[in-house]
């Protein structure tokens, strides 16, 4: 992987409207109005309330910007850039690595801020293990959700990305528990709740805060891992069929 490459990528995203938006703006101010209508701060549960919402924003900051960067990724395919990039150096598994990168950390904002206004406005502490895991988790469980956004790029156009990454995004993310609590879900859509890889994001992280377990973590651990392999397969196969026809 070539990290001028990576660097460039990444300072694209950060530059991106969308992406101030949806990734660094949107998570916080979700998580201050949802700890403001759901939470009580004289409530015995409210740490643990808090820290739900806290990870679920999190979660959906981090997949916010892997749909950013599969935006930018049906923008460069529009324009020919994938084309140029064939002609030099870089190789497409440095180019397909360089954005599952750049997609994962784009996500750091949200990864960052949240934690960190949950902790000033509404007290949520762990210790550093717990925040640790906390980060790693999201973090490294979001790379399927970036593979997703790229998969998404690769057969979206420019004019269509923005409608299906909202719709996806959203959607996902309301089915898979980000929106709503799974402890309020009826029976049949806790069942479908688990066909989403952000319910086994969150089951990397929610006993941290919640002292709930989803799943067991070597089983969170084994569908994200199940989800990447499927999906990386899909984008490299999209993108060789993409090469072929330079």
């Amino acid at each position: 992987m070539n990290p001028a490459y990576l660097v460039v990528e990444t300072r694209r995203l950060f530059r991106s409207p969308r992406f101030l938006i949806f990734v660094v703006a949107f998570p916080v101010i979700m998580f201050l109005l949802q700890a403001t209508v759901f939470t009580d701060k004289s409530a015995a549960d409210h740490v643990a309330v808090a820290g739900v919402l806290m990870v679920n924003m999190m979660t959906f900051g981090t997949f916010a910007a892997a749909t950013t960067n599969g935006a930018r990724l049906a923008i460069e395919r529009a324009g020919g850039w994938q084309r140029q990039l064939r002609l030099t150096p870089l190789s497409g598994a440095g180019y397909l690595g360089g954005k599952a990168l750049s997609g994962m950390l784009a996500g750091l904002p949200a990864l960052i801020l949240v934690p960190a206004i949950a902790a000033f406005s509404q007290g949520v502490h762990l210790d550093p293990a717990g925040w640790l895991r906390v980060f790693l988790g999201i973090f490294l469980g979001t790379l399927p959700l970036v593979l997703l956004g790229l998969l998404l790029g690769q057969s979206g156009t420019p004019e269509s990305m923005q409608p299906i990454s909202m719709i996806v995004t959203l959607g996902v993310g309301f089915l898979g528990g980000l929106w709503i609590p799974l402890e309020g879900m009826p029976s049949w859509m806790h069942d479908v709740a688990q066909l989403m890889p952000t319910y086994w994001v969150l089951g990397l992280v929610r006993p941290v805060v919640a002292n709930q377990l989803l799943v067991s973590l070597p089983t969170a651990i084994g569908v994200l891992g199940a989800w990447t392999l499927v999906l990386g397969i899909v984008v490299v196969r999209r993108y060789r069929k993409d090469s072929a026809r330079v």
